[in-house]
């Protein structure tokens, strides 16, 4: 897979309104997918990153590993062929991996080896696809 920019970082915050004005007041950030997505997550964006505003905390189904919080993670982009490659990637070498259909996204999420949360992510939806159709199987 080759990895075309990081996607975004994921912030656990306290108070989602008050995160997303300052995030857009002090640092400038832009809201996308709001429309999409609804109140969560809050994506706040500049050029092609964005940090990811979560509240309240999710759960991903993965096995627990000591010390992991799914909400603090790193996101990677890659173009379709790369997430196919990455799912693929990460069965052969039999990590451990989840996958979840965002609506107007695919992730797959897995932990490195120290246990942080990696998330690879596309926005290149298959064929016939629409950003902002409900999820499905990939």
């Amino acid at each position: 897979m080759k990895i075309r920019h990081i996607d975004h970082v994921a912030i656990p915050v306290s108070d989602l309104a008050r995160s997303i004005r300052w995030y857009q007041d002090v640092l400038g950030l832009t809201r996308r997918y709001e429309k999409e997505w609804g109140d969560y997550p809050a994506m706040m964006c500049a050029g092609e990153t964005c940090v990811a505003l979560i509240h309240p905390a999710v759960t991903l189904p993965l096995p627990p590993s000591p010390g992991s919080d799914p909400d603090r993670h790193l996101a990677f982009n890659v173009d379709r062929e790369g997430f196919d490659e990455a799912v693929m990637e990460m069965a052969k070498r039999q990590i451990p991996f989840t996958t979840d259909d965002h609506g107007i996204s695919l992730s797959i999420y897995f932990f490195d080896p120290d246990g942080h949360w990696i998330e690879i992510t596309t926005f290149d939806l298959p064929v016939g696809r629409q950003r902002g159709d409900r999820p499905h199987p990939f």
